[in-house]
């Protein structure tokens, strides 16, 4: 069986299922004009922005692909083309589906409650899921058939990383600016509702979840599913001793193993049903239980049904072990961030607490809880990769059974990806049901449907948004472990012998690397600084010179909109550069081998700093829900009051700094996989 075409077929079947998930969704009722037209005022806003962003992302594109025509090859120009509009559209295709499932989420809740909103923002989910992982099939399957060796669809890997990163960074600049200056001008000092058609920011808050959390997080795990995929393909074809084992099954394998994510997504949607309202992660947790089993079974009939996987160095058992400590990860990762950021559970109840003695010490405790969590996924990872190598045979270097461990932990890697499409699904979710709240409370939708309805699954949408991204980041860790030691393996044996611990060129490399993500998410922690300062002089202006809360006149919607898309793209050039160019720097003037220390500080610190900033983040979001139930005073307390001033602060690390390490890391390891053999010949020491 060809397992390259095998993969391709998959990937059009799962973006069949995902057109006829979106002419499920497109028949659903809009609800009532003025529904209709908050919802005309969001997808405008939207698609001005995205419009705007990505001719800077094509201009870019345009740039690289000579840059790497020149310098690499045309394959990998080719590659790099074919990967950077791949990622543009999972993100274009991420927003233009959650523009159109909100309103109609709105409307559902409106008509048949919490049951009803859940369904369709579900399948709005499922739209981008099936999606992401169909396109990404068919660009990886495609290449791979046409120049049959992985080393020519690296470009690929560097273009989905790329635009992941711009799409994701211009996006959470756009939406916290946006969203914060809305909060604490609306809610804070005006004393007005969150989503209040009266503050001239609710529109662009609304655009932003589109353009940020849809469009940004569509375009990231669609990179993290390609990137995957291809670096296990790389293992297999870098590691010579396996690929003389397996032949072409140590690349196509990879490919395989990502197209099961295909079935077991499709089989399992129909198990997502609401059933208990107090129980929403529940039906999640179905959903996700059931992909798991399926891509375990599927995985194991493929890995003990193919021919040729049972050799001296690979045994089929070993191979099991990875398939198994790749899900029990993702298990792991989702269980612990749904602790450390659900209102249900101890660290969220605390920082809701702490909000009654005022913002400071609610800041204090949400850092705290968010500094803590970061060490659990790190002994997730660490244990899953010591447990891949022992079941391989692969825990000491030099020995035959290395080989094989290096090549199963980046199967453990691609059998996270077995599981991408439902979690996608499930990510897409939250930032659907969050501008369906808005919706409602802008249209003067009756209370009930945001207190039953809207609100308790946005809620969760936060706790899925803060899940999917731990999911991501753990993926990216192992990802980028293997991509590292893929760049390792194409280094000539004069470079390896330095790549020692003590070798002064690795250690100034290492302290560089470790720093970059501090770097780097300074410069987008400024960047929504900058655009926050901007939308909070632009709200109180309207406020002041207006009269828009004394009924004496209207709001202006689109100055807003405008100062946020002016913030985002003029902020963006830099945390391109770092991501980008850093590497290329340290490698031509240093050489491989302090790039070498540069891409593992790069994980090392990048790892444990995504994400304590993405569960403390959401951790205070959801602290506030917890205070907006009732608790401590409610809504419009100096409890509540804190808990906003906190949550403001999470905006900008949760959304906008935290999330974009995840493809920081990548692009990192990406482009230095990329350039590795003119760096080796070009370098200054």
């Amino acid at each position: 069986m060809d397992f390259a075409l095998f993969s391709l077929i998959l990937g059009v079947l799962s973006i069949i299922y995902s057109g006829f998930a979106f002419f499920r969704v497109i028949r659903e009722d809009e609800g009532n004009q003025k529904m209709r037209e908050i919802s005309h005022y969001i997808r405008r806003g939207a698609d001005a922005f995205l419009r705007r962003e990505m001719e800077a992302v094509l201009a870019a594109t345009v740039v690289l692909a000579i840059l790497i025509l020149a310098a690499i090859g045309w394959q990998n120009a080719l590659s790099f083309v074919v990967g950077s509009l791949s990622s543009a559209f999972a993100g274009y295709l991420g927003m233009q589906t959650s523009v159109r499932a909100n309103v109609r989420t709105a409307s559902r809740a409106l008509k048949s409650g919490i049951k009803g909103a859940f369904d369709i923002a579900f399948t709005g989910g499922t739209i981008m899921g099936t999606f992401a992982i169909g396109i990404a099939l068919i660009g990886i399957s495609s290449l791979y058939m046409v120049f049959r060796t992985p080393l020519d669809i690296i470009g690929y890997m560097f273009g989905a990383s790329l635009i992941s990163l711009l799409v994701r960074v211009g996006g959470g600049i756009f939406t916290k600016g946006a969203d914060i200056g809305a909060d604490l001008v609306g809610k804070v000092e005006a004393g007005i509702p969150e989503d209040d058609p009266r503050n001239p920011g609710v529109i662009a808050d609304n655009v932003g979840d589109n353009v940020g959390d849809c469009a940004g997080m569509g375009a990231d795990l669609f990179e993290t599913y390609a990137v995957t995929l291809i670096t296990a393909m790389l293992l297999g074809y870098l590691l010579e001793p396996i690929r003389e084992a397996l032949g072409t099954m140590a690349v196509t394998l990879p490919l395989m193993i990502g197209g099961i994510a295909v079935i077991a997504t499709i089989v399992s949607i129909p198990f997502v049903k609401l059933r208990n309202p107090k129980r929403i992660m529940g039906a999640f947790y179905n959903g996700l239980i059931i992909s798991s089993i399926v891509a375990i079974a599927l995985n194991a009939i493929l890995i003990y049904g193919a021919g040729g996987l049972e050799t001296a160095i690979v045994s089929k058992a070993g191979l099991m072990v990875s398939i198994i400590a790749g899900v029990l990860v993702m298990a792991s990762m989702y269980a612990f961030a749904e602790y450390f950021t659900s209102g249900s559970y101890g660290p969220v109840k605390r920082i809701a607490q702490r909000s009654q003695t005022g913002p400071a010490i609610n800041i204090i405790s949400g850092i705290s809880s968010g500094l803590f969590s970061s060490t659990f996924p790190v002994i997730i990872i660490a244990v899953a990769i010591i447990a891949v190598l022992l079941a391989n045979g692969g825990l000491y270097y030099p020995s035959v059974g290395f080989y094989s461990g290096v090549y199963a932990v980046g199967i453990a890697a691609t059998s996270m990806m077995s599981m991408a499409g439902m979690v996608i699904s499930v990510d897409t979710f939250g930032p659907i049901t969050d501008n369906a709240g808005g919706i409602a409370e802008m249209a003067g939708l009756p209370k009930e449907v945001r207190d039953n309805a809207t609100d308790p699954l946005d809620a969760v949408g936060n706790t899925t948004k803060a899940t999917t991204k731990a999911y991501a980041i753990a993926s990216a860790g192992l990802a980028a472990l293997s991509l590292f030691i893929a760049f390792v393996l194409e280094l000539p044996p004069s470079e390896l012998d330095s790549l020692q611990i003590f070798n002064p060129l690795v250690l100034v490399g290492l302290f560089i690397g470790a720093v970059v993500p501090f770097l780097f998410t300074s410069r987008l922690m400024e960047a929504v600084d900058y655009a926050a300062f901007s939308m909070v002089n632009e709200i109180r202006r309207q406020f002041r010179e207006f009269g828009i809360l004394e009924g004496k006149g209207n709001p202006d919607y689109e100055a807003c909109v405008d100062i946020a898309t002016r913030a985002s793209l003029k902020k963006l050039l830099v945390p391109a550069l770092i991501a980008a160019g850093l590497p290329l720097v340290v490698g031509f003037l240093l050489g491989p081998t302090a790039l070498s220390g540069y891409m593992f500080g790069a994980i090392a610190s990048g790892v444990p700093t995504a994400v304590w900033m993405t569960t403390g983040g959401a951790a205070w979001d959801n602290s506030k829900k917890v205070i907006e139930s009732g608790l401590y005073g409610g809504k419009g307390s100096d409890a509540h009051k804190a808990a906003v001033v906190g949550d403001t602060v999470g905006d900008a690390v949760k959304d906008t700094a935290g999330p974009a390490v995840n493809p920081l890391i990548k692009v990192i390891m990406t482009v230095s996989v990329l350039f590795a053999p003119m760096i080796v010949l070009i370098h200054l020491l």
